[in-house]
Parts: structure tokens; C-alpha cells; sequence
């Protein structure tokens, strides 16, 4: 088997415990025959050569704009970037640069911790053999781009403060390519243990190994 080079980067706001998060997925990635590098730091941005695949999980925090053009440089000659929930779509936030690589954008989750279904809507490897699955954590509501190619999205129900939300369809699994490169997001993640529905978990294996390839 071809050793690939996988670099997980994680940090930032602490609720989203990017370690132990990241710490779940790095076997899978090893058993599938990435050497595995973790980083605290967007400077490792500064040197993706080789690098197949970026895992971000870095909620919030600002990052040195070199070291992120450095990031969608890689991304744009075919380094494959993947995440999940605020780790990747809640990141530097004053950089809209940034956000234009992942397609969307965090604002809010009106609800905060509830039960929500999310539906497949698209045909492809990410998703075969899902139709849909039941979450209660955080239902994202974000800012999308109309380019995203999106595989589940969630239906809001109406609140009390923002009732225009009420029937609103938003992306949840979406892909994206940017230039030579892929980028997986999927917006559920906020918690360990949403990582033990069986289908956010096959989902977000199956987008690590897709933005690689």
C-alpha cells in the first residue's frame, strides 16, 4: 500500500475538544496507510509539500494570514482539506478568504442542543447506502456557497426569536473543490459522542479518505 501523509491540525476553542476528537479518526487514517503528523499550529501551514491530506479542527481563533494563503495554495495544487462542525466552518473568522475555500460559514445554532434528522440528498461515496439518521446536538445554521455539491442537509423549525427560520433547508455533508483539490466539511461534531452515530462517524471517515484522493 502507497503511504500517504495526512497533517492534523487542531486547536483553538476548547469546547469542541479538538484533540480528543481528532484523537478518534487518526487510527482509521493510519490503518489506511496515512502517516499521520499532528500540529497545534497554523504554521505548519507554511510547509504542505507532500502533505495529501489536511484534518482541521480548530474552532475560532485567528491564524496568520501568510499561513493560510500558504493553506490555500496547497489546497488549490491538490492537497485534500476535511473537518467537521466549528473546526473547519467556524475558523478565522476574520478572514473571508478562508471561508471562500470551505464554502461556508458558521452564525448560528438558534436551537442549541436538539433532536434533528438530517437527509441525503445526493448520490455519492460519501453517503451510499444512507438515506438519513437522527442527531441531538447542535443544528448549524450557516452561510453556504451556491457551489458547494451538498449530500444532507437538515430542515430548521421555527424559534421564537427568528421565526423566518421556520422551514429553512441547510446543508449539513457537503464537497467542494477548490482548484486541484478537495474539501470534505460535514457540521455535525460538536461533541465526542456524536462521533458514536453510526452514520456521522462512516460519513466523516469516508469524506477524510475522498478529499485525499
Amino acid at each position: 500500500m502507497t503511504t500517504r501523509r495526512a497533517l492534523v491540525v487542531r486547536g483553538g476553542w476548547d469546547g469542541h475538544v479538538p484533540v480528543e476528537a481528532t484523537e478518534l479518526f487518526i487510527p482509521f487514517l493510519k490503518e489506511n496507510g496515512y502517516d499521520v503528523t499532528t500540529s497545534d499550529s497554523t504554521e505548519s501551514y507554511l510547509d504542505l509539500d507532500g502533505v495529501d491530506l489536511v484534518l482541521q479542527c480548530v474552532t475560532m481563533s485567528k491564524a496568520d494570514p501568510e499561513h493560510l494563503k500558504s493553506l490555500e495554495q496547497a489546497i488549490r495544487g491538490g492537497t485534500g482539506f476535511a473537518g467537521w462542525h466549528g473546526g473547519i466552518v467556524d475558523s478565522f473568522r476574520d478572514n473571508a478568504d478562508y471561508s471562500f475555500v470551505t464554502g461556508g460559514q458558521f452564525v448560528s445554532h438558534p436551537h442549541n442542543f436538539i433532536d434533528y434528522r438530517v437527509d441525503v440528498v445526493a448520490d455519492h461515496p460519501i453517503v451510499e447506502g444512507i438515506t438519513h439518521f437522527d442527531v441531538h446536538t447542535e443544528q448549524y445554521y450557516i452561510h453556504a456557497d451556491p457551489t458547494n455539491n451538498v449530500l444532507a442537509t437538515t430542515k430548521f423549525d421555527t424559534h421564537p426569536d427568528f421565526p423566518w427560520i421556520e422551514g429553512a433547508l441547510m446543508p449539513v455533508v457537503w464537497t467542494r473543490t477548490w482548484g486541484e483539490g478537495r474539501v470534505f466539511v460535514c457540521t455535525v461534531g460538536h461533541k465526542l459522542d456524536d462521533f458514536d452515530v453510526p452514520e456521522v462517524r462512516t460519513i466523516i471517515e469516508r469524506g477524510l479518505l475522498w478529499a485525499s484522493k
